[in-house]
């Protein structure tokens, strides 16, 4: 038998003891390599039939006098399908209940201090003005997007789809 010596043996347990304190678990790396492809990856962009034009040209609306969400008069003359309207009208809808609620959560959210009020009541009340404001704004958009979803619906009827294309 060969004789070992005990600092070789002693070296030997040091180290099966300290390796795993200083090994990292697969969960970690797996982490860590996860983290790093989420910061190498760019955000992926996500078209809509918005930004895609209809016709050649019929992106550029500057001088034609229309807002930006405002369908160009080329787009009544494009025929699409009923599914087609159908979708567009959806998704449109969507989004002015989507604006309606956001409206809705600010407005209940509003709540002015009283004359009893005794510390940071002028911040609160300024925050509450603020509130407001933004209110403003919100319902601006809403207007324009209830006008889109009317130019919407009205371009389905004129497409020769009746009630259940441009009111699903």
């Amino acid at each position: 038998m060969r004789h070992v010596s005990k600092t070789a043996i002693l070296a030997v347990v040091l180290i099966s003891v300290a390796a795993p304190g200083y090994a990292q678990s697969l969960g970690d790396v797996a982490r860590e390599q996860r983290q790093k492809q989420q910061s190498k990856a760019a955000p992926a962009k996500v078209l809509t039939n918005e930004d895609i034009p209809e016709q050649p040209g019929s992106a550029d609306n500057s001088g034609t006098g229309q807002h930006p969400g405002a369908l160009p008069a080329s787009s009544y003359n494009a025929k699409k399908t009923a599914d087609q309207w159908k979708a567009e009208i959806s998704r449109q809808k969507s989004s002015v209940a989507s604006l309606q609620n956001q409206i809705d959560h600010l407005n209940s959210s509003i709540h002015f201090t009283g004359p009893n009020c005794v510390r940071n009541c002028v911040q609160h009340n300024q925050q509450q003005l603020d509130k407001e404001d933004q209110v403003k704004h919100l319902q601006g958009q809403l207007d324009e997007q209830k006008k889109r979803l009317e130019d919407l619906q009205e371009g389905a009827r004129q497409d020769g789809y009746g009630g259940s294309v441009s009111d699903p």
